[in-house]
Order: structure tokens, then sequence, then C-alpha cells
């Protein structure tokens, strides 16, 4: 069989293990593909998790005995999230920025890959510590952040739908008042896609007043869900009261005025 060099070796580790997050893989798995002694492998995962603890790339955990293995844990550290996030917001504070309406266009970076799995890789980083079974959004903008949520904590993703759909069986439904619009809006969530008492946390692109985030937790109330936690990317400092109190934004709305063209967002300290 082939051998391979360690420099080539810990390429592929790398690339295997950060596709494969919170996986535990046995040594097996990698003595098999490698062609190599479980010692020789075990030197280089040492070798690969120092690496990413002086970056703060994220953690390699390595559990020992016959039903043991190595996982990849991703994180991002504060200052490598305090640069991500600064840059995001200059993004989105630039005027052009501002719809009729006085609204925030944002669609593109959301639905952007890169960005969508660096904020998803910090909310994980927030929420890991809690062990979610499930994150849960509701469509459509929130998706991307979502997913990728989800991607990094190794769990399913979960989509409220804002109307119910033949195709996916029974539902249950509710309605909400919508925090900024202040308009009785449907949502609505198929009974097979969440089991009963499941651990979830909730991720949205933005909270003005709350009421979409609100709507959410009354829907998971009726499949006894614990809740744990809910994140959104973005959130207005008006109205300070808002219809949901624990919350973690990454980024805060300061003001935006559609005459004269002006925008102010940062990241939330």
């Amino acid at each position: 069989m082939e051998k391979f060099k360690r420099s080539e070796r810990l390429v592929a580790l790398t690339k295997y293990l950060t596709h494969h997050p919170r996986e535990l893989i046995s040594l097996g798995f990698f003595s098999e593909m490698f062609s190599a002694a479980k010692s020789t492998i075990s030197e280089d995962l040492v070798i690969m998790r120092d690496t990413l603890a002086g970056l703060e790339m994220g953690v390699l955990e390595t559990l020992p005995g016959a039903g043991g293995g190595v996982k990849f844990i991703p994180l991002m550290g504060e200052s490598e999230s305090e640069v991500f996030l600064q840059g995001l917001s200059q993004q989105l504070s630039q005027p052009e920025r501002i719809i009729p309406g006085g609204f925030l266009y944002m669609t593109d970076l959301l639905f952007d890959p890169v960005i969508s799995a660096q904020a998803g890789t910090i909310f994980a980083s927030k929420f890991a510590v809690l062990n979610p079974e499930v994150v849960i959004t509701i469509e459509t903008k929130g998706i991307p952040l979502a997913l990728m949520t989800a991607q990094a904590l190794h769990v399913p993703l979960v989509v409220i739908r804002n109307d119910s759909r033949v195709t996916e069986g029974s539902s249950v439904s509710i309605n909400y008042l919508s925090g900024s619009t202040r308009r009785i809006q449907t949502m609505s969530l198929p009974r097979r896609s969440l089991r009963k008492g499941m651990r979830v946390v909730v991720i949205d692109d933005f909270m003005k007043a709350g009421g979409t985030a609100k709507g959410m937790l009354e829907l998971l109330e009726e499949f006894d869900s614990k809740v744990l936690g809910v994140g959104v990317l973005i959130s207005t400092l008006e109205p300070q009261e808002k219809l949901v109190n624990d919350y973690i934004s990454l980024l805060e709305l300061v003001d935006i005025e559609e005459q004269p063209r002006r925008i102010l967002i940062r990241p939330t300290h």
C-alpha cells in the first residue's frame, strides 16, 4: 500500500476532520486510510491539536479506549470573531444598502456561504456547551445562518414555515403578532420534523421588536421543546424592550435613515 508522508497525512486529516465537525472518528479508521500505525496517527493528531489551539481555530478532542477516537470542534477565537464582525458591520453600513421604506438589504451577504459559515461558527461556539440536539429557524433569510450553525454543531436543522405544506403531513400552526409590522401572521411546523422534548437553539437573521422570535418560542412550546438559546445576526437598539428577553445578537443596528442616507451597524458589545 502507498505510504504517506507526515505532511501529506496532516493535510488529509485536517480536511477530513474539519468536514466532519463533532463526529467521533476512530484512530483505526485513519490508520487504515493512511496505512499507518495508530501510534503514528496519534502523533499526527497531537501536532494538529496544538496548531489549531494556537491559532484559535478549534479544539481536537481525543477519547481513549476501545470506543474512543478523535473529533474536531470548530471554534472561532475572540480576536478572529472581532475582525470578522467588524468587517461585516462595515459592509452592512454602506448607504446604498438602504432600500425604500427604510429597510436594510442584506440578502446577498446572508447567502454568501463564506460569511454565513463564519457567523454560524460563532453561534456554534456560543451554544455548543449547552449540547443542543437541533437548530431551529424560520424561512427564508435565516436559513443559511441556521444551516451553517447546525453544521458546526453537527446537529440537524428544522425550518419553520410561513404556512403548512401538504407534502409534509400534519402540522402545528399558530398565529403571532409581528413586532415590527404589528400584523397577525402565521407560522407552521410539521409534527414529524421535531420530536417532543428536544433541546433546541433558535437562529434568525434579524430582530427588531422580537415578535417573530416570540412566535417561534410559542410554537416550540407545542412540542415541549427545551429552548437553550436564541441567536440573531442583527438586532436593533430600538425598541429597547423586546418581546424576547434572553437572546444573543452578533451585530446591532444603531441607526438607519432613508433621508439622508445614513446607516450605522456595529458589533454587539
